[in-house]
């Protein structure tokens, strides 16, 4: 690995800690060099506050790095923006800065930069390289990708199941198949994802909050395919506690009081989302959280939501954790699909991983 490289991949590293605060921005990491040396680096920290760009250069000024400005390169794993948002563009920052050059992972695929940002940049005379680890890249901002390149959110799906294959008990009663430290890894897991999903029978026979007490960060958007509304309001899901969405056949929440993963006061916490029956139900679902900028979606259940999703072929990744636990009978576990991307065992528990090829 070259010099380039390792700057970028320095910046990938950076772009990491923004996960499960940035959304529905990406992950970005930037990396100022000058004379083959670090003289300032950032990167997103939380959504609406200051961009990859901006805090790299804030740490260059603070070293007093100033003057190297004109001289430096800046890797960043992202196109720079070159729109005002929740703040200025990224782009004129750096041409107000005079920097040299600039290396980019990946262009950035939403409409509202999509290569306007390199173009600001090239027209001030600033030398600009895109690609340098884009797979890499990619891979770290998948769901960001998915969002914008295939109109709907990245989905996740998520099962515990016993050693002889059963997701839960024959009486549809809670069963601990996971551990303890299993248990922990899937809160964390909601707290990266911008919404968590159940069916109504998983509903009603587990009562899940789908919070992420046992990690710190932001709560997923609940959602919950709930078709007759039939769970009854005295489910956690009814709490207020977070923003829940469900989606009906029969009545629907005027737009305006639908929540975000980020609530704001006065905005109504749980909200009816209405779908027509008889079409098809999971790309319906999907292209309307599309429409509500949810970007990524962990499907924790039951049995035949999962299998919905992947009879759909509208999923992106599988995490199945294999408990060494027994039950004889009950609820079959899905069979998993796709490649095999990885494993890993967490105390007793086997967690396998695949990629919808």
């Amino acid at each position: 690995m070259n010099n380039e490289q390792q700057y970028m991949q320095r910046a990938l590293q950076l772009a990491e800690y923004g996960r499960g605060s940035v959304s529905p921005n990406p992950m970005v990491g930037c990396v100022i060099t000058c004379h083959d040396r670090i003289i300032g680096e950032g990167w997103h920290r939380r959504y609406g506050q200051a961009h990859a760009e901006v805090e790299a250069v804030r740490d260059a000024l603070a070293r007093g790095n100033e003057p190297l400005l004109p001289q430096a390169t800046v890797y960043v794993t992202l196109e720079p923006c070159s729109h005002v948002g929740k703040t200025p563009p990224c782009a004129d920052l750096l041409v107000e800065k005079k920097v040299k050059r600039v290396v980019v992972c990946n262009d950035d695929p939403n409409p509202l930069v999509a290569g306007k940002g390199l173009q600001r940049l090239r027209e001030a005379g600033i030398d600009v390289q895109s690609g340098l680890l884009a797979e890499q890249g990619r891979e770290l901002n998948r769901r960001f990708f998915t969002f914008f390149e295939q109109k709907r959110p990245y989905v996740i799906l998520k099962w515990a199941e016993t050693a002889d294959g059963f997701i839960g008990g024959t009486d549809r009663k809670p069963v601990a198949i996971s551990g303890e430290y299993s248990g922990v890894r899937v809160h964390r897991w909601r707290s990266e994802e911008d919404a968590i999903l159940v069916g109504a029978a998983t509903a009603l026979a587990d009562n899940p909050r789908l919070n992420v007490r046992h990690w710190a960060g932001y709560n997923p958007v609940r959602i919950v395919l709930d078709r007759q509304l039939r769970l009854p309001a005295t489910l956690h899901l009814f709490d207020q506690s977070q923003p829940t969405i469900i989606y009906n056949h029969l009545r629907s929440t005027p737009p305006e009081a639908f929540p975000v993963r980020y609530p704001q006061e006065g905005v109504n916490k749980v909200a009816y989302a209405q779908y027509p029956p008889g079409g098809e139900e999971i790309s319906e679902i999907l292209t309307d959280l599309y429409h509500r900028k949810i970007q990524s979606v962990l499907v924790e259940g039951g049995a035949a939501v999962l299998t919905a999703f992947l009879e759909s072929g509208l999923w992106d990744e599988i995490r199945r954790c294999q408990s060494t636990l027994r039950l004889g009978n009950g609820v079959k576990a899905p069979a998993p699909q796709g490649v095999l991307s990885g494993s890993e065992k967490v105390q007793q528990d086997l967690w396998t991983y695949y990629r919808n090829a």
